[in-house]
Order: C-alpha cells, then structure tokens, then sequence
C-alpha cells in the first residue's frame, strides 16, 4: 500500500498532525520535496514538535527516509536530531536513510536568497533558507549532494569547479564573495558529511523492495499545491513540485503503485508571502483568523494572510492531486464566526469564473463571488462524534462538498493527536 499526503491550498493545512496519525499504521515514512522552508507541527500530550527535514511520523518509531527530491541544509538537520534527542527519541541510521542524492544547501544559497530578497531583486517573500537557490543548482548540474560531502577529495573535485562562479554571483547580488571559500564553512559541512554518511541509503530501492513485500508506506508533501512550482501561483510558489503526481520522480516509484492520495484542506484560507489571494480579509475577521487559528509561520514566525474558503481553488486542488481522501481541519477556529463566507465564484472582466484562471496576474484581479452561510457558537473542539456538530457546521462541511463534489473523510478539530473526527464516506 502506498498513500500520498498533500496540502491542497498554500501550505501550513495542518498536515504534520495528519501525517502523525496516519503513521501509525504505516511501515515507512518518506519526505519527498522541498527543504528546512517547511515547517510541520505535532502536538503530543502537550508538548509541541516543529519538524522541518525529518518526516512527522518519527514519533511512532517507524522507518523515516529523505528522497532525492527533497533539498537539505545539513546543519539545520543535525539540530533537529539532537532536539528530538534532548525529548528521547533517537535518530539513528536504522531509523532514518536518506538518499546520497539529495541535494545540499550550502552557505552562499542562503546568502544569495537573502540578498534577493533584501534587495528586492525578485524577491517573493521566501523563508530565506537558501531552497531556492539549491534546487536551481540542480537544475543547472551544479549541485553538492549528500555523497559528495562525505568524502573530502570528491568534494573539492567538485567545488573547485563550482566556486567561482558562486563567487561571481554573490559579488553581484552585493553580498561579501568569501562565504563561498570561508575555510570554517567548508570545514563544518565536511564534519556534518561524516556524521550524516552512515544514513545514506538507496532510498527508491527501499521503497519499490519494501512495496514487494507488502509493506505501508506514506509519502509526506510539504507546502501547498498552489505552491507548486508549476501549477501554483507563478511567480510566487516554492522551489519544487508539491503535487501528488511529483511523488513518482522524485521517489522513483511508478505512478500505478500509488493506492491513496490525501489532501489536507483548512476550513479557511491562509497564506505566508506574496502572491495572489482572492479570498484574502484585512479586517477584524482576518486577524480574528489568525489569533483563533495561531497563523503564524511554523518556520519564519510571520504572521500568515488570512481569509475566507476558496471553493474554485479547492476544485483545482483536487483536479492537480487526484485525491482519494479529503481531510478538513481547523473547522474548529470558526466557532463564534457569524455569518461565515464560501467563495463559490470569481468576477473577472465583468465574467463569472467557475475555476480559477490560469494566469496568476489574472488571479490577482479576482474578485471573491461569495455564498454567506449561518455560523455556530458552541465550541466543537470537545466533540467525539460527527453527529454531535452543531447543525451549521454540518451544512459548512456539506456545501465544502459539494463544491468540491468529494466526501470529506476525516475532520481535525483541534491541535492535539487524538482532536480527530472521522466521518462516514
């Protein structure tokens, strides 16, 4: 069995608690794009984990892998592993592989992505993290991947090569060049290479072995479809593919092997950065958004752009992914909201628009047709059974349906592990 988990909006859905659960009755647990931008949050018996690199299902004890895919700071994974340690849980080569392909985001892509965005040179709000950057270095074959940095002769074969012209681009940004040769810099990825050397697996060869032998495997998105770097919101989306379909290059596992595909959708909308955001609020119902919901960024700590359901994007959402399996939360964060919002339309160019357009400069001029629906009062946070939801939030979680034409199967009403409602399919 192989299940695939992705956000269907612009990220930061909820989709570490989900992939938590779901782990439970998997057997390996795989990351399969983007880097330490992504942040996943699970709360365990009070206690709140912020994972950036390592898979949400490590709490379980099961067998976590980084793909190919997936660009990594080395660094910033290492400082994961001693903080999970510091809670007692290990992260030892026979808990977590990663593959020797995973791309390595050194010191001047971080610098290259803050002095973009310092100086405004194409910058679109990024976390900074230099992902960017790492993945373009792919792209253009001028990687540094993990086996490279475990062996220090092959790695200065190959970062001969590649320095000077870092050197260049850094000089042209307007940052100092000598992040590219600091001999510490240099010294300390090459210390994380030895420690990190023993992880090192063939990571599409375990997957398709594993499938032979009936194992249950989940493949963990981060981001958001409409982050896509393709079919999101160009030119304000993330380094790589965030769509269901990407599971299949970046694992190296064949598209018919795929069993289920989760999407894990808010109740409302939020988005951190620039971009198009038709439903987006400014008033006191946004920050209201966003101080019931704590919008605010798992990685950065900015504070997410809120605003109401888009019922267009979620129908384009579940065309991209090909969802099986639609998983709602923080329908909780709406109690007390009256009356709520349901975008089911846009206006554009005096046309209404049942899908979203295609151009994101289109996007932007949108204007939200939306369908007002009762709110509740009750708190639905302590609710055991989909029977005991207020009336209204039945009718929000049916029209969600309907404009989707697809049962929601599972519902997060709350942070904790257990806060989960399934509902009849």
């Amino acid at each position: 069995m192989f299940t695939v988990l992705t956000g269907a909006q612009f990220g930061d859905e909820g989709k570490g608690k989900i992939v938590d659960y779901l782990s439970e009755s998997a057997d390996i647990i795989v990351r399969f794009q983007g880097g330490d931008n992504a942040g996943h949050t699970v709360v365990i018996g009070g206690k709140t984990f912020k994972l950036h690199l390592i898979p949400s299902g490590v709490f379980y004890g099961k067998r976590l892998l980084i793909g190919p895919g997936v660009v990594m700071n080395p660094a910033s994974l290492k400082d994961e592993i001693n903080i999970l340690k510091k809670s007692g849980i290990n992260i030892s080569p026979r808990i977590l592989g990663i593959d020797p392909k995973t791309s390595i985001v050194m010191p001047y892509h971080i610098e290259m992505d803050e002095l973009c965005e310092k100086n405004s040179i194409g910058g679109i709000g990024t976390t900074k993290r230099g992902i960017g950057f790492a993945y373009a270095d792919k792209i253009l074959r001028n990687e540094i991947k993990l086996i490279d940095i475990t062996d220090k002769d092959r790695f200065f074969s190959i970062y001969e090569k590649i320095a000077p012209i870092k050197e260049g681009m850094v000089k042209v940004l307007g940052g100092d060049p000598t992040i590219v040769t600091d001999k510490n810099k240099i010294s300390e990825y090459l210390n994380l290479g030895k420690f990190l050397k023993d992880f090192i697996v063939d990571v599409s060869y375990e997957l398709n072995m594993g499938l032979r032998t009936g194992k249950k495997i989940l493949a963990e998105g981060a981001q958001g479809t409409f982050l896509d770097v393709i079919h999101g919101t160009q030119r304000w989306v993330t380094s790589s593919n965030t769509i269901a379909g990407a599971v299949s290059s970046y694992l190296g596992i064949g598209p018919k092997k795929i069993d289920k595909i989760y999407g894990v959708v808010k109740a409302y909308l939020t988005r951190v950065g620039e971009g198009p955001f038709p439903t987006e609020v400014h008033d006191e119902t946004g920050e209201l958004f966003r101080r019931k919901g704590r919008e605010y960024g798992t990685t950065t700590n900015r504070p997410r752009r809120c605003g109401w359901f888009d019922g267009l994007l979620f129908k384009k959402a579940i065309d991209l992914n090909g969802y099986t399996d639609i998983v709602l939360t923080k329908i909780d964060v709406l109690s007390c909201i009256d009356p709520l919002k349901i975008c089911i339309g846009y206006e554009l160019n005096n046309k209404v628009l049942d899908y979203p357009p295609e151009d994101s400069y289109e996007l932007m001029r949108c204007k939200p047709i939306y369908e007002e629906m009762d709110g509740w009062d009750e708190e639905i946070c302590s609710c055991t059974n989909f029977n005991d939801f207020p009336k209204q939030a039945k009718e929000y979680i049916k029209k969600i349906e309907e404009i989707g034409n697809i049962k929601i199967n599972m519902i997060s009403i709350g942070e904790k592990r257990d806060q989960i409602i399934f509902k009849e399919k």
